[in-house]
């Protein structure tokens, strides 16, 4: 009888197959492990102890956000600095803050953000990525969106277009009405300054190099 070869008996490839399936099973629950401490809500204490976590507590509302390059990593990463009003305080307690970023949450997704927007890799291309809107110049002190606002933080000026986008026409696909309330507002900008504190590796890519873009300047 002629000596079969191993690559084409079947039980050689089904034991292949079942090795493969179970080393991919056990990797898959080891990076499930891995992954959920790095992910997981960070808290104040955290940030009074200068703790850094890649999803920081709400608390960080109450803190300057800049973005840093990282030369190991090779790219920048979000950095929390020290103690920065946000509409007039900077002591939101945790149960406060957490209440603000909720409402922002709800109304991102009640408003359908992501039908136009990309939150964190998700959504659509159509209106610019708000990952890192909070670190956009363009709200800055030295930006147009305050002056032409008239707002005097970037709080106010992001609130305010939110409530009143089409009395700012600042781009070629206008953002329309969406019957925002002012508190509602003011949750959508404390959760997006808490989303542009994420460290997400990078992305979006490119963003570092806006320029003013980098260390919050």
């Amino acid at each position: 009888m002629a000596k079969k070869s191993v690559w084409s008996d079947n039980r050689f490839w089904q034991r292949s197959a079942g090795w493969v399936t179970g080393f991919a099973a056990m990797l898959l629950i080891w990076l499930t492990f891995d992954t959920i401490p790095q992910i997981m809500l960070g808290t104040d204490a955290d940030l009074q102890q200068g703790v850094t976590k890649r999803v920081p507590g709400p608390t960080v509302i109450n803190y300057k956000i800049t973005y840093e390059m990282d030369t190991k990593r090779g790219h920048e990463i979000p950095v929390i600095g020290e103690k920065e009003k946000f509409f007039g305080r900077d002591d939101y307690s945790e149960e406060e803050a957490a209440g603000l970023l909720h409402l922002g949450k709800l109304g991102s997704q009640t408003k359908n953000c992501m039908n136009c927007h990309t939150l964190l890799g998700n959504g659509a291309y159509y209106a610019p990525d708000l990952t890192k809107a909070w670190l956009d110049p363009a709200w800055g002190p030295n930006g147009p969106m305050q002056a032409m606002t008239g707002k005097n933080t970037k709080e106010e000026a992001m609130a305010e277009f939110l409530q009143f986008p089409s009395q700012y026409p600042t781009h070629a696909r206008m953002m329309p009405n969406l019957g925002i309330t002012p508190e509602e507002a003011k949750g959508l900008v404390a959760f997006l300054k808490h989303m542009s504190s994420i460290d997400t590796n990078g992305f979006p890519r490119n963003f570092g190099k806006i320029e003013g873009a980098v260390h919050g300047k």
